[in-house]
């Protein structure tokens, strides 16, 4: 009995680092891949693709067939490279520094300025969020190349430039990330937490680690796929059929992680 349930948990492991590593070469080849977290975290499985490999097709196919918010994951060495900052961080600065009179928002009498209170009552702080420590989100951008920045493909555009500008980042080039950006935007950035294998990490870290195993410029575009008929996210088993049918790479967190540590080694 011993043995057969040893061989069942090799067995699953060996399913595992082979999905794993569909996932990886499908990333690496510019498909679109989806990947699940965990049953105990959110729940959610994210159709993700390679930054430098997105069109507006793939613009079109998130906002269809996820439907959830279409984000780019950037990893923590590129990100403290560029200066990129959690957007909590933005906001209490904002809220403990800044003032607002003559020249903002707020009252025009420097004797009654009070900052931002808004921000101060709604900023994040530790325990708001129910599945992590906190949010990875970081700021909002626009390509300066484009119009709205809302369409297909004037975020096509920023996305893949934001896959360039992560590659520079990455390798010691000089950036000027202001020069090829503004923000507010229509493409909001996701920090990478640092110590990606530390713990079972969310969508952005999962994402950030299946790039590195599959060498791919670590700046990865994410959306949640949503369920119309529920009202939440799409079941694990709702994903796996989507991808079935579309002969689409399903990886689940966990193989990844192990994937990935298996490289390593």
């Amino acid at each position: 009995m011993t043995g057969s349930i040893g061989e069942s948990e090799n067995g699953a492991r060996e399913r595992g680092a082979a999905r794993a590593s569909a996932a990886a070469e499908a990333l690496k080849r510019g498909e679109v891949v989806l990947l699940y977290d965990f049953d105990d975290r959110e729940g959610e499985t994210d159709l993700v693709i390679g930054a430098e490999f997105v069109t507006p097709e793939h613009v079109w196919q998130l906002r269809r067939d996820a439907g959830g918010l279409i984000c780019v994951a950037i990893d923590p060495v590129i990100c403290s490279n560029l200066g990129l900052p959690y957007i909590a961080e933005v906001l209490k600065f904002a809220a403990t520094s800044a003032k607002g009179e003559a020249s903002g928002n707020g009252p025009k009498d420097e004797t009654k300025t009070r900052g931002f209170g808004a921000i101060k009552s709604l900023y994040e702080r530790q325990g708001d969020i129910p599945y992590d420590s906190r949010s990875s989100f970081s700021i909002w951008v626009n390509h300066r190349d484009t119009f709205t920045g809302i369409t297909d493909i004037d975020r096509a555009l920023t996305i893949k430039r934001l896959a360039a500008v992560a590659r520079a980042a990455l390798n010691g080039g000089s950036v000027n990330f202001g020069a090829e950006f503004r923000s507010p935007g229509h493409v909001p950035l996701l920090r990478a937490a640092p110590g990606l294998l530390a713990e079972r990490r969310g969508q952005t870290e999962l994402s950030i680690v299946l790039a590195r195993a599959a060498k791919v410029d670590p700046a990865v575009v994410v959306c949640e796929m949503l369920d119309g008929r529920t009202g939440r996210a799409l079941s694990k088993e709702g994903a796996m059929r989507y991808a079935r049918e579309r002969n689409l790479a399903f990886v689940e967190g966990e193989e990844v992680l192990e994937f990935f540590e298996e490289m390593a080694e």
